[in-house]
């Protein structure tokens, strides 16, 4: 996601260095764009807000304080990362120190929301944080939410998250179904999505996925990596999560079966039995 996310702010003169954890492809984007590739956090110390995407928790950490040690009183740091909202405010924490801002910002709207510059963000932190980055934020989000204080972005994406594994459950089930009581997918699809079942899931890879077509989209790995984290908050927070319960069991088996790098909705392939 982080290289359309990238060109979209090149097309708006709002990029000036790229980076990744794989220098290559931080230097291969760099060329194309005519920008600087990054080889550490310094980098970008004359950047005044530096977007994060990155995989992990303490992947996020680490970049913060790296960024910490480096940026100017008054930048600020945006993650799109999916993390925990205990790990959003510790990047907060790390950053204030040193007079710099945090926006927590998830998004929602995978690989095509970011192609397209149609993502939806869930931001946490404050309006002034938030205002110093919503130029980047708008060369590739639809819609910018500010959810509330720090941690509000990321728990709005747990949110998210339960409803996309529940949603992927179901629409995985039912057309295993379809299959099995040998419907007609063309007329099938289509159908479905003129009523009540109608979802984004259905519409983007409901055809695909009756083809055995599982390029990513959204994958089966990092969903799990998600999922681990909304169980966590549920507990605590004190709710039942039956649906996370099951997805977060089917996934681990996707994972477990080479398919981490699938696309989610290879699920499928667990529910034709």
């Amino acid at each position: 996601m982080g290289a359309p996310m990238a060109r979209h702010l090149h097309s708006r003169g709002l990029l000036a260095v790229v980076g990744n954890r794989t220098a290559a492809k931080a230097q291969a984007l760099a060329a194309e764009l005519g920008v600087a590739a990054a080889a550490s956090a310094a980098d970008f110390a004359t950047c005044d807000v530096v977007a994060l995407c990155v995989s992990l928790d303490a992947d996020v950490l680490e970049n913060v304080q790296a960024l910490a040690g480096v940026l100017q009183a008054g930048a600020v740091v945006i993650d799109h990362s999916t993390v925990s909202v205990d790990t959003a405010r510790q990047a907060r924490a790390l950053l204030a120190a040193r007079g710099i801002g945090f926006v927590d910002a998830p998004v929602s709207g995978g690989v095509e929301g970011a192609r397209n510059g149609k993502l939806s963000v869930m931001a946490g932190g404050s309006e002034a944080d938030l205002a110093k980055a919503r130029p980047v934020l708008e060369a590739y989000a639809a819609r910018i939410t500010h959810m509330g204080d720090t941690g509000a972005g990321q728990a709005t994406k747990a949110v998210n998250q339960v409803l996309v594994a529940g949603i992927n459950e179901a629409v995985c089930e039912g057309l295993a179904l379809g299959e099995k009581l040998g419907l007609d997918a063309e007329k099938l699809l289509p159908t479905l999505m003129a009523g009540a079942a109608g979802n984004w899931f259905l519409e983007k890879r409901g055809a695909t996925m009756l083809a055995n077509q599982f390029v990513p989209g959204f994958k089966c790995g990092h969903l799990l990596k998600d999922l681990r984290i909304v169980e966590g908050m549920a507990r605590d927070a004190g709710v039942q999560a039956p649906v996370v319960a099951q997805a977060l069991a089917d996934y681990a088996r996707l994972v477990e079966q080479g398919q981490g790098d699938a696309d989610t909705s290879a699920l499928i392939t667990l529910k034709r039995g």
